[in-house]
């Protein structure tokens, strides 16, 4: 198959989810979106408003068969859909300390509710990583906590919120961003540990941990 062949562009374009720059779809996009990119991601750059965000996914979706519309919606700390106003929901480190799973789980599935109704069904979030370091400038409350055990728990509860109302959840941004004392959009962060923590297969030989209750 030559790297001509629009069939191979085609699987190509399947996996790529592009973001572009203004609260309106360029041509483009569109054009790509029905040819078969897989998606876009949008930022705060693309939402001005409730209405401008649902006619615009409007539009994504009118021009493709089921496109991925993407957004890092964490609360707290991290939205776009209310970056001009502030997430309205708890981030993770404020649900961590509560340590109520069935709360996480709530606060998830309204957070899907809103994605769902403004036409995004694709939300990178959440950040399941675990904060051990305690000037970790990138993660901090966007974690759930410092023990794996919590940080397990309540990430079930998230994604299984999220994917009530048809939401998928890509859970991130592990392993090891929680340990980096440097902000890798900017720097490319070191950690510091011995080959039994860093080795990938190590979780693999231990036990599993049975399924966490995350409330009805």
């Amino acid at each position: 198959m030559s790297a001509s062949d629009p069939g191979l562009r085609r699987l190509a374009a399947a996996t790529l989810l592009v973001p572009f720059p203004g609260p309106a779809a360029p041509g483009r996009v569109l054009r790509e979106l029905e040819a078969g990119l897989g998606g876009v991601c949008l930022f705060a750059r693309n939402i001005t408003g409730t209405e401008q965000l649902t006619a615009l996914t409007g539009r994504l979706h009118g021009a493709a068969n089921t496109p991925l519309v993407a957004i890092d919606e964490e609360g707290g700390d991290v939205t776009r859909v209310a970056h001009l106003t502030g997430s309205p929901y708890p981030g993770n480190a404020a649900l961590g300390v509560i340590d109520d799973m069935s709360l996480t789980r709530r606060v998830h599935q309204a957070l899907g509710a809103d994605l769902t109704a403004a036409g995004i069904n694709f939300n990178l979030a959440p950040s399941v990583d675990v904060n051990t370091a305690d000037d970790n400038p990138v993660i901090g409350t966007r974690a759930f906590g410092s023990d794996p055990d919590l940080v397990a728990r309540h990430a079930v509860a998230a994604v299984v919120g999220l994917q009530d109302n048809g939401v998928a959840a890509c859970a991130k941004h592990f392993p090891g961003h929680g340990a980096t004392r440097v902000d890798s959009h900017h720097e490319l962060p070191v950690i510091d540990a011995g080959p039994e923590l860093l080795d990938p297969g190590s979780w693999r030989r231990s036990a599993p941990p049975s399924r966490p209750a995350y409330g009805p």
